[in-house]
């Protein structure tokens, strides 16, 4: 078992008509066991950008804590928030840096840009990015989300109807991995 598996995980990210949507599961276990039904893996940035980190939750509650600290530090010396773009070039660079002992997590990041235009990219656990205009998944249950979100995934889908694909997208491909489950987390901005 890898050790990106240790502690289950699913999380995905969809674009709509000027919004988006980041969606994760709420279980936490240790290999088959489940140790928690109500674990976080989605934050709240600002309220235009959400970062969701799927793998081994000890280093993606360290990773969370750096990214709060640079963000804050961005603040503070331009007087604005950062946009997504710029958030996910961060991202890269951390996980980049730390690339010979890395933190096993793999980030997606999903916010809105310039005149409302959705951003959504993940990358792996040295921050090689993937860019995507329709969704990103990422975690153990990221081939049965794949599937779903292929097949449900439809441009420029309205708030309500975008909420209702990607809740759907996950229940369903939860239930095909024993490692992540127990309902989810969705945020639609």
């Amino acid at each position: 078992m890898s050790i990106f598996e240790y502690n289950g995980s699913a999380l995905v990210a969809m674009v709509g008509k000027n919004c988006f949507a980041i969606a994760s599961d709420r279980r936490l276990g240790v290999q088959l066991q489940t140790v928690a039904t109500d674990f976080q893996r989605i934050f709240k940035i600002h309220d235009k950008l959400f970062v969701g980190l799927s793998g081994l939750a000890t280093d993606a509650q360290t990773l969370y804590q750096r990214l709060v600290f640079r963000h804050k530090l961005y603040q503070l010396r331009e007087e604005r928030d950062m946009k997504p773009e710029t958030f996910a070039s961060l991202v890269s660079a951390i996980l980049y840096e730390k690339r010979f002992g890395p933190y096993f997590c793999q980030p997606v990041i999903a916010g809105l840009g310039d005149e409302d235009k959705p951003f959504i990219c993940t990358m792996d656990s040295i921050g090689a990015k993937e860019l995507a205009k329709d969704f990103v998944v990422a975690g153990t249950a990221s081939e049965s989300l794949y599937g779903a979100c292929e097949s449900m995934f439809k441009p420029d889908m309205e708030p309500e109807e975008l909420f209702e694909t990607i809740s759907q997208a996950l229940l369903s491909s939860v239930d095909r991995d024993c490692l992540s489950g127990w309902g989810g987390h969705v945020y639609v901005v």
